[in-house]
């Protein structure tokens, strides 16, 4: 496996990412980066597709600040983490396998998770399957595939364009699934972690990755199946923050809401003015109603 880590001076003078960085080596091989700030309960943050922590910027110093340790991973392939280069070195498996590793390296208990996009097909697939591990879930703008989904029009729309398209710009593609106007620094921090096609395998197959009833390429539906069969005897806390301008998304909050008993009587909210990377638009919002909703848990 060729691996590649992004130089250090691509990510010089990034707008509002103060964090130190941090690492961690998975499966003696591939070097993960992560935030770790604050202290108190653990909330563990994870980004999708294609972000990386620098989408939490806005919600860190807040969960801080209210008390709490965060650790936000960037995903292999993603971010400061390292970078296998070919295609066939990414699967559904491997992220799993890469982020579970993380979880059991990093001694993680009681986490309080909050996962958005890619950040909840594994989030929620590795909660679980490690319900001693989770104290709360926040879902927002994800979902988990069962063998009874099939892919919306506007996912199948942007897959084709992930795999056509012969320029990925990160940067370009948080701007379209966000509502607010992103400045050129903003841009160029999504930017940053692919300064070269060689960067970018991860980032290119993930929207292939997914798996759908009709779509199912790497057998995951089966794995997908029986998390859903865990998840709907989760009794923890549970809470959908989903947005109004989110067309990938949209409504699949209600089945969380309907299926998983934790969810039952919690204060879901749909957050006006956010698309698709919330975090982007409503991050200072999304860091005090998951505040609220772990201190709550206590009384």
């Amino acid at each position: 496996m060729k691996v590649v880590t992004t130089p250090k001076e691509c990510f010089e003078n990034l707008k509002d990412y103060p964090f130190e960085p941090n690492y961690i080596a998975i499966n003696d091989a591939l070097n993960m980066h992560y935030v770790d700030e604050g202290k108190g309960k653990t909330v563990l943050l994870l980004h999708g597709e294609p972000s990386w922590s620098y989408l939490y910027r806005k919600m860190i110093p807040i969960l801080v600040k209210n008390g709490f340790r965060v650790i936000a991973p960037d995903l292999i392939g993603f971010g400061k983490s390292d970078k296998p280069t070919e295609l066939t070195d990414y699967s559904y498996q491997n992220h799993l396998d890469w982020l579970t590793a993380f979880i059991e390296k990093m001694n993680l208990t009681d986490i309080n998770l909050f996962c958005q996009d890619w950040g909840g097909l594994l989030g929620l697939h590795i909660a679980a399957n490690h319900q001693e591990k989770f104290s709360s879930i926040v879902a927002a703008n994800t979902f988990l595939p069962n063998g009874k989904s099939s892919a919306p029009e506007a996912f199948q729309k942007w897959k084709a364009f992930s795999q056509k398209t012969p320029d990925f710009q990160a940067g370009f593609i948080l701007q379209g699934a966000t509502v607010s106007d992103l400045s050129p620094e903003v841009v160029a921090a999504y930017d940053a972690p692919f300064p070269s096609d060689e960067y970018k395998a991860g980032a290119r197959i993930f929207p292939t990755l997914v798996p759908f009833g009709d779509d199912d390429p790497y057998k995951m539906i089966p794995s997908s199946d029986a998390a859903w069969g865990k998840l709907v005897q989760w009794k923890k806390p549970f809470l959908t923050l989903f947005s109004d301008s989110d067309p990938i998304m949209n409504g699949l909050e209600k089945v969380f809401q309907k299926l998983v008993p934790g969810a039952q009587n919690q204060p879901h909210q749909i957050i006006k003015k956010g698309g698709h990377f919330l975090q982007e638009d409503k991050g200072e919002e999304l860091a005090e109603l998951m505040s609220e909703f772990i201190e709550n848990q206590e009384k």
